[in-house]
């Protein structure tokens, strides 16, 4: 269950089908991020793709010696795009191929178009989403709620998505949903419909355990997508945000002009790949680690290039120092950056209250030490602000609560009016009224055993001692006891056995500390796959937005990534 070899392997596909030649690769937005995610633009070009265009681009030139492979969306924009296309061609044949399914009507409206038969082929292949990790997916989608109900293009979008995934690992999943959310339900109805209506599509081998679709709903944990990070990909995306695997590094202080924007893949970056999930301290170290390396292996000035044997070994060792060198200059800049941000916000210090506040329940010590850093002047208005977030989720209903004078303190701290606004919004979209979880206050002897258990255990690192409520949500499934009464199946049928292969969609965005979570149980739990989803990956500001749009206090509301048609 590999999201990234999936679409990897899609689009090698395409590529091959074309046979030898000169290629253009004619994309939508979409489809642009899709592909750019998980192939760099050399390994394309290395499959003869030399030419890499958009639909809807006006200013193309006609180039008549080029095949054209088209990978679209099959939306009614891109249709009619390919109509106009085909009327008048631009390149010799055309190789089409939508992400997913395309309704008959419109293929015959693509035929009737095709006057020159230039078309070669037309073909799903179902590689609708961003492949983000080889177990993590996103659709890049903002704001797919107002209120507690979908906004309805954002559910066709999602549906769209999740068959898609299906389809690409070829799987046909039993669905349960989080019960407190509507919006689970839908989206598992829709899901089911899809599977229901294109049963040929669906049709795969039959395994021993039917693999499982789990639809949660993000607003039963407000509070992980709240929290500093302290991984090196979750960190890079709290800090800097990654869009796309892009960094925008302009505003770093004395950045060097190749350097504004890097590109942090795991696919082809050895270094990243290796410290994905690993904490800033060690992060620090392997850095360090690289540089000495890169040193050791550094061309010396002096070197002497007498015979033609040192001249080839100087060349055959460049491109590798090269690439050497650029990864070097990238981590030390993004690691030189993170450390920047962390002491000029004092994050560590943040970080530890957000922690306890997150984890442990005392009122007395969190109100004091959240209090002290709203007065920290270096304490930025964000974390401020995220802070008396945890506290109002935390101690929603206590007694004692002092909830107004904090928001006074944010105040007279000068917090933007906008951001003071938020620490409601976000209690009305996750408070206690709303969750169908035991976030905060477990109430079955079980898991206050195991709080309590957790808290003479002490803890090795204060500032990862929160795991998300999706952790105890797939330990508890399993094991085998997740309660149906709050996680119903859809449809008659319930599963037997421990499940294998688990597919997890989280509504309004996953964060990169789930994806951790799920990394993490598929490498301690021999037999089980997880993959992750989520509309969106969020980092705090993200989920701020997802939060003002769902709840209506969002000046104008923020659109997904391109436009979403209705299905088909």
């Amino acid at each position: 269950m590999n999201v990234t070899l999936a679409v990897k392997q899609y689009i090698s596909k395409m590529i091959e089908n074309s046979g030898p030649g000169m290629k253009v690769l004619l994309m939508d937005k979409e489809t642009t991020s899709i592909v750019s995610v998980v192939y760099t633009q050399s390994e394309i070009l290395q499959k003869e793709v030399y030419l890499f265009e958009r639909i809807d681009s006006q200013s193309r030139d006609s180039m008549k010696h080029l095949k054209a492979i088209c990978f679209l969306r099959p939306t009614k924009e891109n249709v009619q795009h390919l109509i106009q296309e085909l009327r008048r061609p631009k390149y010799s044949v055309y190789f089409i191929y939508f992400s997913n399914v395309i309704s008959k009507s419109e293929i015959k409206a693509l035929a009737e178009a095709d006057e020159q038969e230039v078309v070669a082929e037309v073909q799903e292949f179902y590689g609708d989403f961003i492949a983000v990790n080889p177990h993590v997916f996103s659709l890049n989608l903002q704001g797919v709620s107002r209120g507690r109900t979908w906004e309805p293009s954002m559910l066709s979008r999602c549906t769209q998505g999740l068959t898609s995934v299906l389809l690409a690992l070829k799987k046909c999943p039993m669905i349960r949903y989080q019960l407190s959310s509507d919006m689970a339900k839908r989206l598992a109805e829709s899901v089911k419909q899809i599977i229901t209506k294109e049963y040929e599509l669906f049709d795969f081998r039959k395994t021993e355990v039917p693999p499982l679709l789990l639809i949660l709903d993000r607003s039963d944990d407000a509070i992980t997508p709240l929290l500093n990070q302290w991984t090196y990909q979750a960190m890079v995306h709290e800090l800097l945000g990654l869009n796309n695997n892009r960094i925008d590094l302009s505003r770093v202080p004395g950045i060097s002009k190749d350097l504004r924007e890097v590109v942090l893949s795991a696919e082809n970056d050895e270094f990243y790949a290796n410290n994905l999930y690993m904490n800033f301290g060690e992060i620090g170290t392997n850095i360090k680690n690289l540089m000495e390396d890169f040193q050791k292996k550094k061309p010396k000035g002096q070197q002497k290039l007498e015979s033609i044997s040192d001249m080839k070994a100087f060349v055959d060792n460049y491109p590798q120092f090269k690439k050497m060198s650029g990864t070097v200059s990238k981590h030390v800049t993004v690691v030189g950056e993170l450390s920047r941000l962390v002491s000029e916000r004092q994050l560590m210090e943040v970080s530890e209250v957000e922690q306890e506040l997150a984890c442990q329940n005392d009122h007395s010590n969190a109100q004091q030490n959240v209090r002290r850093l709203l007065q920290n002047p270096r304490v930025s208005e964000l974390d401020a602000v995220r802070l008396v977030m945890l506290y109002a989720l935390r101690y929603e209903r206590h007694s004692s609560s002092i909830l107004p004078s904090l928001m006074e303190e944010l105040s007279r701290k000068g917090v933007s009016e906008r951001y003071r606004r938020m620490v409601q919004s976000v209690v009305e979209y996750g408070g206690k009224r709303i969750r169908g979880s035991d976030l905060i206050t477990p109430t079955d002897a079980v898991s206050i055993t195991k709080q309590f258990f957790k808290g003479l255990k002490g803890v090795e690192n204060v500032y990862t001692q929160h795991q998300p409520l999706l952790h105890d949500t797939l330990d508890q499934l399993i094991k085998g006891r997740l309660k149906d009464s709050q996680f119903p199946y859809l449809g008659a049928s319930s599963l037997r056995d421990r499940p294998q292969d688990i597919m997890v969609f989280l509504i309004s965005g996953a964060t990169y500390e789930e994806a951790l979570t799920v990394y993490n149980l598929n490498r301690n739990t021999p037999g089980v796959r997880i993959v992750l989803g989520g509309s969106a990956i969020h980092n705090t500001k993200s989920f701020l937005e997802e939060v003002m749009l769902a709840t209506g206090h969002s000046g104008d509301r923020a659109q997904g990534t391109g436009r979403h048609s209705t299905r088909r």
